[in-house]
């Protein structure tokens, strides 16, 4: 009789049956969960130890039934959901919703699907982590009182259709906090003066650091009249090389990617969202089909590990001797130890399944998004199993003297092996420089650049991450979600740089949750709750014990916090001096939580609603409307005309006023220095000053 094998997803199925007897084994997916808590109540009885009311989900119940019928036909069910405490959960809710016996259900897991990481998993069966769904449940539990107590406090208090979340809260605070400082901070002006040094065939550059025996600090210019004389004194003058100084440094690989540094990385190489990347993380892991086969073609994709195989480090130091070089392997093994002590959602890091399945042998099977994440996790796989690269550090102090003595500095770094960055080159190298002590070199010219001191840079997704994982505040196979909720709530937005910029809303519901519930607000308690549900997971603490410790004193401050707490005055009554063009009343400004808005203050009798104009440009395509800013299901603000849908213009980027002297749309930036037009059929930018 066949054996049934369950897992989450269609494509994970598919892969895995390609690997099993189909004489032998049947492979389902359950489509993730098929029992949740319902959506319109809590679905927690906290007078009963928490104890969760799970439901079969409407769009479930017909699956669910037919596969309740299904099982009978099988001796053994195995459960084959994903590795961490989701996917235990997962599992133990199929044994549950199916009522599966003890003795009739294996559970396996396994790090990669390949064939040879199946048959292990099914020569190697064990039973439900009980323990880690424990855990998972109180997680769900607590994210579910939080968001279901909260919201409506949120709804009353300030504005219907907002939220609150357990981990969402400080991470919004994060974003809030960066903004008030980037608001406070004040810019400060300061010059720097570089020369740059010619000696025959040689040339280098160097900082004027010192003045005599005086050290520079970094205003020590702060206007340009302080400079203006020297350009005259030095150019053209004779200097000395001083003194030439040279240490050994060496720069060991990276550590294979987690979950959070595979996300900052594809953020910062690809340009990826965290989302986006998980998506297409998901696809390289459930598999790809290659040459007729589908095959895992990574390992399993949420992890806080750092761990590797033996046999996979082996693979890679295999592979590298092979086609680098027996000078390109370190003569130990590269060993990585996670140094948190939480690391639990796998035992392995994000690697390839096959070293030898180099990116550019399946480039033509993948999409330009999964080849450009494969690459970017083989080549930090294999690198991580390479040799340090060696490094020169050079110091050349040159002095040139007229009324005072100055002194500049060249810095170099010099690749004398490159060992690991011959497949991730992340450092940048220097030519060489062939001069000596007491040479004499000639200032061919003085460099003098503005400056101005920068505000702290606003979050993007790679560094949120880097920060939520810093304070311990949610975990791998959370971080993507809690920058989507952000988004998709409204409390933030992406600027035309792909950063977080709080809106007006967030930043209320920032200051409402922050004052009154630190106990979602603070960034350590949050920690600690985290922690709290590691040991539910390592058998150190008790699951419901740890939700009354939290919910008791949670519950009793939002009793008190609705009493004292009076609802938030959004927009003061602002009225506008635009009347209703339907019923002919005086339109007021209204918010949401996407931000503020014109509406005729008859509703429900009348709907009309207008976006507001901020940026007062008028529409280059219908020459009636007024371009506006609008806001994506994903958060990401484009502007359009506000008389869509009868007109449908609309950009990516912030209009600039000025208009495009070729075709009359606006220009928008196309960097910090150039300026171009936004319509697409017109070439013009502020550099070649034509229509090409």
């Amino acid at each position: 009789m066949k054996t049934l094998v369950i897992v989450e997803s269609p494509a994970k199925a598919k892969t895995i049956g390609s690997f099993l007897d189909s004489k032998k084994y049947k492979v389902i997916a359950s489509l993730g969960h098929i029992r949740n808590l319902p959506k319109s109540t809590l679905g927690i009885d906290v007078e009963k130890d928490f104890e969760p009311k799970y439901i079969v989900p409407k769009d479930k119940i017909k699956f669910v039934n037919g596969l309740k019928k299904e099982i009978k036909d099988y001796n053994k069910i195995i459960l084959a959901s994903d590795e961490d405490r989701e996917g235990e959960a997962i599992a133990w809710h199929l044994k549950e919703a199916l009522k599966i016996e003890d003795d009739q259900y294996q559970r396996i897991v396994f790090h990669e699907i390949t064939p040879e990481a199946i048959n292990e998993a099914l020569n190697n069966p064990r039973k439900i982590d009980m323990d880690m769904v424990l855990s998972q449940q109180a997680r769900r539990i607590l994210d579910r009182l939080v968001g279901y107590k909260l919201s409506p406090f949120l709804w009353k208090k300030i504005l219907k259709g907002l939220s609150a979340g357990r981990v969402q809260t400080p991470a919004l605070r994060l974003i809030v906090e960066k903004e008030r400082e980037i608001e406070k901070f004040k810019s400060e002006e300061y010059w720097t003066i570089d020369a740059q040094f010619k000696k025959t065939k040689c040339s280098f550059i160097g900082n004027l650091f010192k003045i005599d025996d005086e050290v520079l600090d970094k205003f020590y210019f702060k206007h340009e009249k302080d400079i203006t004389s020297l350009k005259a004194k030095l150019e053209n003058k004779e200097s000395m090389v001083e003194e030439i100084k040279k240490n050994n440094a060496t720069k060991n690989p990276y550590p294979p990617f987690t979950t959070s540094t595979m996300q900052q990385g594809a953020y910062q190489v690809c340009h990826f969202s965290a989302k986006k990347t998980m998506l297409v993380a998901q696809k390289l892991y459930e598999g790809i089909n290659i040459n007729g086969q589908h095959i895992g073609l990574i390992t399993y994709m949420r992890t806080d590990s750092l761990h590797l195989s033996n046999g996979a480090i082996m693979n890679a130091r295999d592979f590298i001797q092979k086609n680098f070089g027996e000078k390109y392997l370190p003569n130990k093994l590269n060993i990585y130890k996670t140094k948190s002590k939480l690391a639990q959602e796998a035992h392995e890091a994000i690697r390839v399944t096959d070293v030898n399945r180099t990116p550019e042998k399946i480039k033509e099977f993948l999409s330009n998004d999964e080849y450009k994440l494969y690459d970017l996790i083989w080549r930090r796989f294999v690198a991580c199993q390479m040799a340090e690269a060696t490094l020169e550090k050079v110091s050349i102090i040159t002095s040139c003297k007229n009324d005072h003595k100055y002194y500049f500095k060249t810095d170099l770094q010099i690749i004398k092996f490159e060992g690991f960055l011959k497949v991730t080159p992340v450092v940048t190298a220097d030519q060489s420089v062939d001069v000596n002590e007491q040479d004499i070199v000639t200032v061919k010219e003085i460099i003098t650049k503005q400056h101005f001191t920068e505000p702290p840079a606003r979050f993007n997704d790679a560094s949120l991450i880097k920060t939520l994982e810093k304070y311990g505040i949610g975990r791998p196979s959370t971080y993507a979600l809690i920058v989507s909720i952000l988004i998709e709530r409204g409390y933030v937005n992406y600027n035309d740089s792909h950063a977080f910029v709080p809106t007006d809303i967030g930043i209320k519901t920032n200051d409402m949750l922050v004052d009154n519930f630190q106990e979602i607000a603070d960034f350590e308690l949050t920690k600690k709750i985290e922690d709290q549900l590691d040991e539910i997971a390592g058998k150190k603490a008790n699951w419901s014990e740890v939700l009354k410790n939290f919910y008791g004193p949670f519950d009793k401050n939002l009793q008190e916090k609705y009493e004292k707490i009076t609802k938030l005055d959004l927009i003061n009554n602002e009225t506008t001096n635009e009347l209703c063009p339907e019923c002919g009343t005086t339109l007021v400004i209204k918010m949401s939580r996407f931000g503020k808005f014109m509406a005729c203050p008859n509703f429900p009798k009348c709907r009309f609603t207008k976006s507001i104009n901020e940026l007062n440009i008028p529409c280059p395509k219908c020459k009636t409307g007024n371009i506006v800013r609008k806001r994506t299901k994903r958060g990401k603000s484009v502007y359009g005309c506000d008389q869509y849908p009868k007109c449908d213009f609309i950009i990516n980027q912030k209009p600039l006023k000025d208009k495009c002297p070729d075709c009359g749309y606006p220009l928008i930036n196309k960097n910090k220095k150039v300026k171009k037009c936004s319509n697409k059929d017109c070439h013009y930018d502020t550099v070649t000053s034509t229509n090409l």
